[in-house]
């Protein structure tokens, strides 16, 4: 007799003893068939966690057997990062920092212990996360895969000087140190500048009418207009007008006059006079965008720029006697730009003098080897890190990890596969797999499925999202999941009733619709010439009216295409009346929010529906409350003592920096007063610790809350809270949410949406939720396109093109175009056989 799903947890016909009586065990069906390749969770060999309460998890036991593929699945916000990297990587990085000195401990930005009962059994931990923040503009792909250093040397070392030249040490080679980078462009390679024409974009205007299009809005642009009035220039001339050396001054001075500013007010305003300091538009700009916090400032002030390659290194970057070394003919700068690809070949054929040059060439080659295999080839060392995708750079990190030669340690994963074409992911098994055989062990939070199938061990989370997930439903071998009626994994991993299928044909089972009549376009937008990166020369056109889905391998040009020239050519054209496509809306996985205060709740408008709900009850209209009352971001209705955040850092002095609920209002963020007012029964602190399901019976009756709540049911993100802050939440979420918040808005005109692969980090499960939506704005008449992997996506769409037929220097091309069966038939590309086994079945004769 099977036992029932919350009874049931390792998947071991015996389960080890337990240390201590325990609750739920969940543990597979005896009769579940053991893989051949699958270890089993030996209490002596295996990772034991006991009453894990990381977020929503609910006192999670579970067994992972260590030197193994262990993959864990389940829908999206069912706890399964919460069981990897809030509970499993989080304690052994907590274990590693209690063996560092005392004094080193406090130099280091260290987590908070999991909120687990006990880990036994747990190695030390490596984390390879998608990590959202972006990197710095210095970094880059040579930075992260440590390839830089190894090129450094190999020109150091072995390279062709100048007569008479000096040898250089490897740091002379790095635009990041003193020692070699260019000291015109600081090492960046381009240098900022402006001009008249930029500054001053109107010169009809006088400079009391906003001349200066580059100086600061509201009070610092008429504070620098009422100083120059004070250092007697005309203000009310034209600019072309002024004389030439007055312009000149006013715009690229670089001296700081002060000067006694009487301004002129309103009759009932104090004139008081003041002391005011000038400073130039160019002056103001540049301090802005080098310096300026603000994210929105310094765009502002990058419009008033143009970027250039240096004059002095020619965007080379370095000092000239770096640039005057060559190896096998290249300069350093030359080797950088290249594709890893074409530097292996370089460096395969060039001819090396002595003994030192041939081993740094070697180990530079056995270095690109891991990053080419990761379908990665296309980038170049060059590259900057904030241009790479979350993807891109986890498994740059991976392909470094591979030449580390660690053994005994537990790698954890978060997605790999993410961004990766189907051709692409075997790669990446053999490399997860050579991880494995090296004598570690593999912790992997997955949805591919063809990763799911190949684990040794697999840990599905679930049933659902938030609240109703947290548990473990299954931990074994990948065929006894089968058994468990629960698991939305399982109803997606064995569709086809067997226990598994072939590598390469997930689209089979990933929800695939069914037959469907292909939608007939109503005009189209024609790309022509397209020469934007790797693009050659492309001709290409997007109906209009349909789903279409761009594919082709990684770095093939499919997201320059979309989001680089086909979002400039429809911007470029909307003010036209005549063009079909009357709006415009990207949809990328950027965050929502960089603060704790920013939540999905503010950024879709609901807090401001619910603190006019609030400011409305008779309660706050008694006080002469505002709707700002009730906003944690302002002085007056939060709690002052955490200033609205609802906890404080308590500083240990040689352990990690830990965050307490503010002992004040408890982790309400408002003043206890505040918190008198209600509604329906709820404070406003309880509100938005509401989840967004619940938030919807809630505010039912409320029409303008409701539509906001049920969008973001809709979508899939029911079990988010309203007041979750943006930084808790995952690029598919944020992309999610971004979709919700245009859904919401009933737009009657066509509008095109473009998304970037809006399946990333998403179940099978929550990709059907997602397309239903995305097919559901093409039939109220609007248009979808969609950078795209998951072929049971592309095999639903009405049009694909297909790039590539490589990446990089060998992508850039459109390989097909047509109906997903059109495009599966002409067998050109590498999507083309992937594209086939996702379609369905033609209907019998």
């Amino acid at each position: 007799m099977r036992p029932s799903a919350g009874d049931r947890a390792g998947p071991h016909p015996e389960p080890p003893p337990a240390p201590h009586p325990e609750p739920a065990r969940h543990l597979a069906p005896a009769s579940a068939p053991e893989s051949t390749h699958a270890p089993s969770a030996a209490a002596e060999n295996c990772v034991r966690v006991r009453g894990a309460r990381e977020h929503n998890l609910r006192g999670v036991d579970v067994d992972i057997p260590r030197d193994a593929l262990t993959v864990f699945t389940g829908v999206s916000g069912s706890g399964k990062s919460s069981l990897a990297f809030g509970t499993l990587y989080a304690e052994a990085q907590r274990r590693y920092f209690e063996s560092v000195a005392p004094y080193a401990r406090r130099l280091i930005h260290q987590i908070g212990a999991p909120k687990v009962d006990s880990v036994t059994g747990l190695p030390p931990a490596v984390s390879l996360e998608q990590r959202r923040s972006s990197p710095g503009s210095r970094s880059s792909v040579g930075t992260v895969t440590l390839l830089s250093n190894s090129l450094r040397m190999l020109f150091s070392r072995a390279g062709t000087y100048p007569p008479g030249a000096e040898r250089l040490d490897s740091d002379a080679f790095s635009p990041n140190t003193a020692a070699g980078a260019c000291p015109s462009c600081h090492g960046l390679g381009r240098v900022h500048r402006t001009h008249e024409d930029l500054l001053v974009p109107d010169p009809s205007l006088s400079i009391r009418q906003g001349a200066v299009a580059a100086w600061p809005g509201a009070w610092q642009g008429k504070n620098l207009r009422d100083i120059l009035e004070a250092l007697g220039h005309d203000v009310d001339r034209p600019w072309r007008e002024l004389p030439a050396e007055a312009r000149q001054w006013i715009l690229f001075t670089e001296e700081r006059p002060v000067v006694t500013v009487h301004p002129v007010r309103d009759a009932d305003r104090i004139q008081r006079p003041y002391q005011g300091t000038y400073m130039s538009a160019h002056h103001y700009v540049m301090h802005t965008f080098a310096d300026s916090r603000s994210a929105t400032l310094r765009a502002r002030a990058e419009k008033f720029l143009t970027d250039a390659p240096c004059p002095a290194c020619g965007g080379g970057r370095l000092r000239p006697e770096a640039l005057a070394v060559t190896f096998a003919g290249h300069g350093i700068a030359d080797l950088a730009a290249m594709a890893l690809t074409d530097l292996d070949r370089v460096l395969a054929t060039a001819r090396v003098a002595g003994e030192a040059a041939r081993v740094l060439a070697e180990d530079l080659r056995a270095r690109i080897g891991p990053v080419a295999e990761l379908g990665l080839g296309y980038l170049s060392l060059d590259r900057t890190a904030p241009t790479l995708s979350a993807g891109e750079l986890q498994r740059l990190r991976l392909a470094t990890q591979l030449r580390s030669g660690l053994f005994g340690v537990v790698y954890v994963l978060d997605e790999p596969s993410a961004g990766l074409h189907p051709a692409d992911t075997e790669a990446l098994l053999g490399v997860l797999d050579r991880l494995k055989e090296a004598g570690n062990t593999v912790f992997v939070v997955e949805h591919e499925l063809d990763v799911v199938r190949h684990a040794d061990w697999l840990v599905d989370v679930g049933p659902l999202a938030g609240e109703h997930g947290g548990r473990v439903l299954y931990s074994g071998p990948p065929a006894g999941l089968a058994d468990v009626t629960e698991s939305a994994t399982a109803r997606y991993l064995f569709a086809d009733g067997g226990p598994a299928r072939a590598a390469g044909s997930a689209g089979a089972v990933r929800g695939a619709p069914g037959p469907r009549e292909v939608r007939r376009a109503r005009g189209s937008v024609r790309l022509s010439g397209a020469g934007l990166h790797n693009l050659r020369d492309v001709e290409a056109e997007f109906p209009l009216g349909v789903f279409t889905a761009v594919t082709g391998v990684s770095g093939s040009g499919k997201s320059t295409l979309v989001g680089g020239v086909l979002a400039a050519e429809v911007a470029g054209r909307l003010a036209d009346p005549d063009y079909p496509v009357r709006r415009l809306v990207e949809v990328d996985q950027k965050p929502i929010g960089r603060t704790p205060r920013s939540n999905l709740a503010t950024y879709t408008g609901l807090f401001d529906v619910v603190r006019r709900l609030f400011a409305a009850a008779p309660e706050a209209r008694a006080r002469g409350w505002k709707a700002g009352r009730f906003s944690f971001n302002v002085a007056g209705g939060r709690c002052e003592t955490c200033q609205g955040e609802g906890f404080v850092s308590v500083e240990l002095l040689f352990l990690p920096s830990t965050y307490a609920p503010c002992p004040v209002c408890g982790g309400a963020r408002y003043s206890a007063e505040t918190l008198e007012v209600r509604y329906a029964g709820l404070d406003i602190a309880e509100v938005l610790a509401l989840t967004v399901e619940s938030a919807a019976v809630f505010f039912a009756e409320v029409p303008a809350a409701a539509r906001s709540l049920r969008a973001l049911e809709e979508i899939g993100l029911g079990y988010l809270r309203l007041g979750q802050p943006a930084t808790e939440l995952s690029g598919g979420e944020a992309q999610r949410i971004k979709l919700a918040t245009e859904l919401q808005r009933r737009r009657r005109d066509h509008t095109l949406y473009l998304l970037d692969e809006p399946t990333t980090g998403l179940h099978p499960a929550d990709v059907r939720v997602l397309t239903r939506q995305l097919h559901g704005l093409v039939d109220a008449g609007h248009s979808v396109v969609v950078v795209e992997h998951d072929m049971a996506v592309v095999a639903g769409a009405d049009w694909v093109i297909d790039l590539g037929p490589g990446g990089g220097a060998e992508g850039g091309r459109v390989v097909a175009a047509g109906t997903p069966i059109q495009v599966a038939a002409t067998g050109t590309g590498r999507t083309s056989a992937y594209l086939s086994r996702a379609l369905p079945p033609p209907p019998p004769a």
